[in-house]
């Protein structure tokens, strides 16, 4: 299952993330190498942020966001968790 992790970020974001960034950067490529992340950014413009994870329950996405530098620095004011289920495209069910 996928599960969504949205950032509310604060509103000197671009600037507050730079102390954080490498950090936080390294923390997610390690999530997408282990196979939990599969995507993320900022949105544009930049006032939130996704992250897609995969998982067996969203204490993949919940784990990676209590861990953030971003959040434990308050970079990021509040963030939440949904499931996501994907109907087209690349990890939709084969219909019978």
């Amino acid at each position: 299952m996928y599960f969504l992790l949205l950032y509310d970020v604060v509103d000197d974001y671009v600037t507050r993330r730079q102390a954080f960034r490498a950090e936080h950067l390294a923390r997610a490529e390690e999530a997408r190498r282990d196979g939990r992340l599969v995507m993320a950014g900022a949105f544009d413009p930049p006032d939130g942020a996704l992250l897609l994870f995969q998982g067996d329950s969203p204490a993949v996405a919940e784990d990676f966001a209590r861990a953030d530098p971003y959040v434990r620095n308050g970079v990021v004011r509040s963030w939440r968790v949904r499931g996501w289920t994907v109907v087209v495209g690349g990890g939709a069910p084969v219909p019978s």
